[in-house]
């Protein structure tokens, strides 16, 4: 019950709010309005991690929404229309401006065909928009059509008394020459309204040709939010200047063989490390450092490959020394022991490990002074500076890095799901560990949120600068650092991969929380400590690809912990067994879909093939799960709550 001693607590506020709604009537309209949106189902959530840069799988998913528009299309067309109309009708979904383009180069009676098309998809747009009010769909409308597509959406042409109208308006369309664009914009309409909130919990970067692409796509998705991930955190580092980072990003790159997110996204100049690469190795094979080409990039020549392999082996050696020189420049990250060119005996040709003695597979180091192994060569320091300028100066880049601040952050809670990429630092004994970050020891929520405050400080420039430049450093600890959430194991042997054949120097052991996580106890104390309540609660992460074709099970801990890294990558695919998971969290509860490989968006368009998936009940509550129960609802629930008080205010003429 609203009193007036609750009014005058929050006048302050209700004035603001008498801006927007300017009478009792406006503001009764809108508490109808909220109260009738808590009494329909819940939007669908879409969880995706570990994307990789596999750009044409990630927006073919986004497109069909995990499979979601064939199965409606089949739920209205089965016994109407034969499995081929119904594939050309998803494509068409999928596709429109390129399905529509062949099409139009066949098709003999178009105006039928248009016709019959319009007729179609107008159902379709109307079972995916059953969830929302009319005001919710008329924002996802594009302007010039939004009239008539509502018109159409409302009226159905089975009335007898509205058939003619329905048919004048889609003949209308016809003649008038707006059918192309028309079909277009309702096709993204059905994408749009197949998808309520699209959560992507890390790794948009590295291994794949197109992260650039997806980062492209998200600037102008409708809804979306980013859990940092790793390798995401690497390419900030990279773009916020920090060369250890550059390194890094610029030797995985070159280890697959994927130059085009750098050089067509991003407009990396790399002819500087090319020229100094040529020069440095001209005489070494350098076959350690031979790309991992998948099919896509194997239309490499031998000279190409051969390029790569001298790129990525300057690159690689120009990396231990940055690191090197960070380690010193950073000692309370205690990470002294990967200071790994001075275990190195030049003159034997082997590396010293845990009081072990290994040769290298390769000691051909002409950059390095065995008495000063970290010192660069003038020609690896103007490599140096050309790099961090390349990397500093593209627009491009930078405008997509902040998008990731902007949209992201270290974890989130979302309608009792705690989401993270990775992990959270923890003891032995299962609680939380406590981490140093700049003199303060947190743990759990607290670090978390305190690492994302460091991340953004190394783009704000009105960080004192000591404390920008430890954000800027901070990345690579983020990279590959002991406590760091983004890695949490005790090392990274990226040196020992690389020079040493025994496999008893690649060991990472990881961190107490991967050995813990499929305890229950654990992950319900994990949740308690983030604060997330409600009956059903979980835990949502990425980062390690679940080895389905070995049995493993994603869902972990009785069903509090879900790992949807299912290997979007193309490298991990012989790993998984599969080409990655998309959670979906809908009305009815969470189904975890599993994709198998795709092939291409061109067989996609030519062919109508699918990606094709596979679907496992997660969890289904009894009930349909509304808005009400929701995150958004509490938040409607307050501003319903709020809206009173000014409809009380103009009553009693509080406020006039």
């Amino acid at each position: 019950m609203i009193t007036e001693e609750m009014v005058n607590a929050d006048m302050r506020l209700l004035q603001l709010l008498s801006r927007s709604y300017p009478t009792a009537e406006a503001a009764s309209t809108e508490i109808i309005n909220l109260k009738a949106i808590l009494n329909l189902p819940k939007g669908t959530e879409h969880f995706m991690a570990d994307i990789h840069g596999e750009h044409e799988a990630f927006l073919h998913i986004l497109r069909n929404a995990s499979g979601n528009i064939k199965r409606k299309v089949r739920e209205l067309y089965d016994d109407k229309l034969s499995r081929e109309e119904i594939r050309e009708l998803c494509t068409l979904i999928y596709y429109p401006e390129k399905k529509l383009e062949i099409i139009k180069a066949s098709e003999e009676n178009l105006t039928e065909f248009y016709s019959t098309t319009l007729t179609r998809l107008i159902p379709v747009c109307r079972e995916v928009s059953a969830k929302y009010t009319r005001s919710r769909v008329r924002k996802a409308l594009p302007k010039e059509y939004a009239y008539v597509i509502e018109e159409l959406l409302h009226e159905s042409r089975n009335d007898e008394s509205k058939q003619a109208y329905w048919d004048a308006i889609l003949q209308g369309i016809v003649e008038t020459g707006q059918s192309d664009s028309f079909i277009i914009a309702i096709c993204y309409v059905i994408q749009q309204l197949s998808v309520d909130q699209l959560h992507i919990l890390g790794d948009v970067f590295d291994r794949g040709p197109g992260a650039h692409i997806i980062m492209d796509h998200l600037l102008g998705y409708h809804n979306f939010d980013f859990q940092w991930g790793n390798h995401d955190a690497l390419w900030m580092g990279a773009a916020a200047g920090n060369n250890a980072c550059i390194a890094n990003v610029l030797r995985l790159s070159l280890r697959f063989g994927n130059m085009a997110t750098l050089e067509e996204g991003y407009g990396i100049n790399l002819l500087p490390l090319a020229t100094f690469a040529m020069d440095t190795y001209k005489d070494d094979p350098c076959t350690l450092f031979r790309p991992r080409l998948d099919a896509k990039s194997a239309t490499l020549s031998e000279k190409q490959k051969r390029l790569v392999a001298q790129m990525h082996k300057a690159i690689t050696i120009l990396q231990f020394k940055l690191e090197g020189q960070l380690i010193d420049q950073r000692p309370e990250w205690g990470m002294k022991e990967r200071r790994v060119l001075e275990r190195i005996d030049f003159a034997q040709g082997t590396y010293g490990y845990e009081g072990n003695t290994y040769p290298l597979l390769d000691t051909n180091f002409p950059t390095i002074q065995p008495e000063h192994p970290y010192e660069l060569t003038a020609e690896e320091k103007d490599l140096v500076e050309k790099l961090h300028h390349s990397f500093r100066i593209s627009a491009k880049l930078q405008k997509h890095i902040q998008c990731l601040l902007q949209h992201g952050c270290m974890y989130a809670i979302c309608n009792s799901n705690l989401l993270f990429h990775a992990s959270v630092p923890m003891n032995a004994d299962g609680t939380l560990r406590e981490v140093e970050l700049q003199g303060k020891r947190l743990s759990g929520r607290a670090l978390m949120h305190q690492i994302g405050m460091t991340i953004r400080a190394a783009f704000n420039t009105d960080t004192p600068r000591p404390a920008r430049q430890f954000a800027i450093d901070y990345f690579w600890y983020l990279w590959c650092g002991k406590d760091s959430p983004l890695f949490d194991k005790s090392k990274m042997t990226t040196f020992e991969r690389y020079f040493i054949a025994d496999k008893k120097t690649h060991v990472e052991e990881k961190g107490h929380y991967y050995l813990m996580r499929d305890n229950a106890r654990v992950c319900d104390y994990i949740l308690d400590a983030f604060g997330v309540e409600g009956e059903h609660r979980h835990i949502i992460n990425g980062h390690v690809p679940v080895h389905v074709a070995q049995g493993e099970n994603p869902i972990k801990a009785d069903g509090r912990l879900m790992v949807i890294d299912g290997g979007f990558a193309e490298p991990y695919h012989t790993t998984t067994g599969i080409a990655g998971y998309t959670l979906v969290y809908h009305s009815r509860g969470f189904e975890l879909i599993q994709h198998e490989p795709f092939t291409s968006t061109k067989d996609a368009v030519l062919q109508g093939t699918d990606i094709k998936s596979s679907k496992q009940i997660v969890e289904m509550t009894g009930n349909r799960i509304m808005v009400r129960d929701t995150d958004k609802g509490r938040v409607l629930g307050e501003q319903i709550k709020e809206l009173q008080e000014l409809l009380y205010a103009y009553r009693h003429g509080i406020i006039k």
